[in-house]
């Protein structure tokens, strides 16, 4: 049995997806129960039974040679989150008990780590690099750099481990993050409803509005190197690892991209930040992926074109319509 958890979430049901594309229905989805609407990225999936995210530690116990490993999605990523104890609970704490369980019982573990640990980006995006010299701007990546740096310091580790840092992930099943969803799906939405697309200005000299510039990956080929490091060798993969293109591209290129999947001449809006974000908002993330090439992984990566425009296609099929009646994507 594989353990997925933030199953009912962005990446997590993307992932029971791609299994159940593999033949695997053997899986435990693990969510928060408390926000049953989510389920329903689910509702055309297969897995064995749901869980709330609080059972697992005491079902792991008493199940565990049922186990093949867990792939541990589930975490707050709201970046303006400022309650350091939740975050720290919820996403720290947690994600310790996991692998104590699977350094104890020897299966394997992936888990989210995240491209907020890299800060503002003056020390780099390299995941090769010395991981204690990295300051975060928020708490959500201070809670996933803690949780990497004490996996790093275990001499007890899991059967095989990996903790990937994902960058800029757009594609389906993202509707219910709300202002957390990637731009790709609210400039969809924003043309749709005023034919426009609205971008944050720089307030930094020397970069246009709209230059600011990220690592945007698709959810599939995100999800493809998560399996990849689930099966792979676990002498070749135990780390942390950079998931992305390795090419940053700006916000006016994604904004371009959308209104040219669309068939539309470009209308964009340039907006002043909110506030909330001055100071904690990255203005350039590029993956280093030699390490994750280097893992094994020779699956090429979707540009932001191509992904872009497959995005756009799910979101204006029939079959996206008649989910998101049902408050699915």
């Amino acid at each position: 049995m594989i353990i997925v958890t933030g199953a009912a979430g962005f990446i997590g049901s993307n992932i029971i997806a791609a299994l159940n594309e593999r033949g695997r229905g053997d899986i435990l989805a693990v969510d928060n129960a408390e926000i049953p609407a989510e389920t329903l990225h689910l509702h055309a999936l297969k897995v064995q039974s749901f869980l709330a995210r609080p059972d697992l530690p005491a079902w792991l116990e008493k199940n565990a040679r049922a186990v093949d490993g867990i792939i541990h999605m589930g975490a707050c990523s709201d970046t303006t989150q400022s309650d350091r104890a939740f975050m720290l609970s919820n996403n720290t704490d947690y994600t310790r008990k996991l692998w104590d369980f699977c350094a104890h019982h020897q299966k394997r573990f992936v888990y989210a780590s995240s491209a907020a640990t890299y800060g503002d980006g003056s020390l780099g995006y390299d995941d090769a690099a010395d991981p204690k010299r990295l300051k975060p701007l928020n708490l959500y990546g201070e809670s996933k750099q803690l949780f990497d740096l004490f996996a790093l310091e275990q001499k007890q580790t899991p059967l095989g481990w990996a903790g990937l840092k994902f960058f800029n992930v757009y594609g389906p099943r993202e509707n219910h993050k709300g202002r957390m969803a990637s731009v790709a799906f609210h400039s969809f939405n924003q043309i749709r409803e005023t034919g426009k697309v609205r971008l944050f200005k720089s307030d930094r000299p020397g970069i246009p509005d709209g230059g600011q510039q990220r690592d945007f990956i698709y959810v599939n080929d995100c999800v493809a190197a998560i399996l990849h490091f689930f099966n792979a060798p676990p002498e070749r993969t135990a780390g942390l690892f950079n998931v992305g293109t390795g090419k940053a591209r700006s916000f006016a290129d994604l904004g371009q991209a959308v209104f040219d999947a669309l068939k539309l001449e470009p209308n964009i809006e340039y907006i002043e930040m909110p506030a909330d974000l001055k100071g904690k908002y990255q203005y350039f993330t590029q993956a280093s992926v030699e390490k994750l090439r280097a893992s094994g992984f020779t699956q090429p990566f979707h540009t932001l074109e191509a992904g872009v425009a497959d995005y756009l296609q799910h979101l204006n099929s029939p079959q996206r319509r008649r989910d998101a009646e049902n408050g699915a994507d």
